[in-house]
């Protein structure tokens, strides 16, 4: 009889219990797996943050810039942080020469791309006029619309395979500003790390390069990021394309492609990919404000400001990183100077002297001299004199 009491009164318990509102205690066993289920959590994310900063060692450890990028990305990737963002609006968006890749060889890839194809490859496709101009670039000068229209005259003619291919192999080139370096081998480590860091973390990079977009293209291909950035997420400089056999037709409107057509530059220009241009071209591909920015010049700060505008419905961040190494590279900028003036503009400065503790592959030096002068040789054709 007491045993029926005892299990009546043990099937009632419970039931009263709900009926008060009152929860019932959980069995040890439901206790032990919560305790087990937090720290499992716990850890988790301690495991993945330890990855997070584990992603990074080509840069110094105690770089501050660095710790910024990998909280900002923690952050962004945690559901319960105040930082976090969704997936589809993780956007990075990065300029190319002097922040991925080196313009010291001795000025920027496209460039040196356009005096070889004057004075060493093709001559006899070039105007006297352009040969001219391309003896005349020196290091120092300034990138602007003037050079870019330059070097769309001298690609006019050219299918976009054909400029595509030829930015390839010139990008196979030694370049006489580095030891044991070809053209295509100048992209940055740490920041190739950094490329592949947000694409682990699901976001999706854009290259918006002031190199005129099918060369960018054909470097980003070629390069360490080519996993991580799709040619379709490429933004540069505009020449002027046309269906072969209709260049002259001044609308696009009044002809139509048809199988086995070739699309060719005409030598018209359309827009440097510099300055406020970049944050137009943005607009217009992306049409959204990026939430991560990173460059190294005054020509990427309309950039920088989109992404850092107070009106971000994101965090945001940008980075711009500094020429001062002249040891390992051929920087010239100073430190002081330049990180006080990026960080009163909102930005977090890079030092590739104290940053980066790795720039290039090993092998790859500085050579004796950054220039020397380009001559003409009787055959027409411009040869380099070596580093002294």
């Amino acid at each position: 009889m007491k045993k029926i009491i005892s299990l009546v009164l043990a099937l009632a318990l419970p039931l009263g219990l709900a009926a008060c509102g009152t929860t019932s205690v959980p069995v040890a066993g439901t206790e032990a797996s919560a305790v087990e289920s937090t720290e499992s959590t716990v850890i988790s994310l301690e495991e993945k943050k330890a990855e997070r900063e584990g992603a990074l060692p080509k840069w110094d450890p105690s770089s501050p810039a660095m710790q910024s990028l990998v909280e900002f990305v923690s952050a962004s990737v945690d559901e319960n942080s105040d930082g976090f963002i969704p997936v589809k609006d993780r956007i990075a968006v990065f300029d190319m020469d002097g922040t991925l890749t080196c313009e010291t060889y001795f000025t920027y890839y496209d460039t040196c791309m356009f005096i070889s194809y004057c004075l060493e490859d093709h001559p006899e496709r070039v105007s006297d006029e352009l040969k001219a101009a391309a003896r005349e670039i020196k290091p120092g000068y300034t990138a602007g619309e003037e050079l870019a229209r330059n070097f769309a005259k001298a690609y006019a003619g050219m299918t976009v395979e054909e400029l595509y291919d030829y930015a390839v192999e010139f990008g196979q080139k030694k370049t006489k500003s580095f030891n044991n370096m070809r053209y295509i081998d100048g992209f940055y480590l740490p920041m190739v790390e950094v490329v592949k860091y947000l694409y682990d973390n699901d976001y999706t990079v854009y290259v918006v390069s002031g190199t005129e977009r099918t060369t960018t293209r054909a470097i980003v291909d070629n390069s360490p990021i080519s996993e991580y950035v799709s040619p379709s997420h490429v933004i540069g400089t505009a020449f002027e394309v046309k269906v072969k056999g209709n260049e002259d037709v001044s609308s696009n409107m009044d002809f139509k492609y048809k199988d086995g057509d070739e699309l060719v530059f005409t030598g018209g220009f359309i827009q440097k990919n510099l300055n406020a241009n970049k944050t137009i071209w943005i607009e217009r591909e992306i049409g959204q404000r990026p939430v991560l920015a990173f460059g190294n010049s005054g020509s990427d700060t309309s950039m920088m400001n989109y992404v850092i505008d107070k009106r971000n419905p994101y965090p945001s961040q940008a980075y711009m990183v500094v020429a001062d190494d002249d040891v390992r590279e051929w920087g010239t900028q100073n430190w002081e100077e330049k990180s006080a003036q990026y960080k009163e503009q909102g930005y977090v400065p890079v030092s590739m002297r104290t940053d980066f503790a790795e720039i290039y592959p090993e092998g790859i030096t500085k050579a004796a001299a950054q220039y020397t002068e380009p001559e003409t040789s009787d055959a027409g054709k411009a040869e380099v004199r070596p580093a002294a």
